[in-house]
């Protein structure tokens, strides 16, 4: 199996696993927990590469504007695919139109990333 790169730019989609007592309509693969109150289950997120770390980690922007950085090789991070680009194209499209980041402001996550 070959490595997947990752450049600035690129269209991410991330499978978050999520906790609560109503999942969202957007809620996949939902299982109650154990004790039964929360359900466990996953949303897909998309995001835009801005920033390749030495070490294999990658600086993600969300919707929001809220910075992640994950690892290249977290099995949840994958590229959107040719359909997954075509289908959620005003999603990704959303973040590509916003304004850059400031270079020093420097999110927590980015933070302990470096440390």
């Amino acid at each position: 199996m070959t490595a997947v790169t990752f450049a600035v730019g690129d269209w991410v989609i991330y499978r978050k696993t999520k906790h609560s007592p109503v999942p969202g309509p957007r809620a996949e693969n939902v299982l109650p927990a154990e004790h039964g109150d929360d359900y466990c289950y996953t949303v897909d997120k998309f995001w835009i590469v801005t920033g390749v770390l030495p070490g294999g980690r990658l600086v993600l922007k969300t919707r929001r504007g809220k910075t992640h950085t994950v690892s290249q090789a977290d099995p949840n991070l994958r590229k959107a695919n040719w359909w997954e680009r075509r289908r959620y194209r005003s999603r990704f499209e959303l973040l590509k139109s916003e304004t850059p980041d400031d270079a020093g402001s420097g999110s927590r996550s980015e933070l302990q990333a470096a440390t």
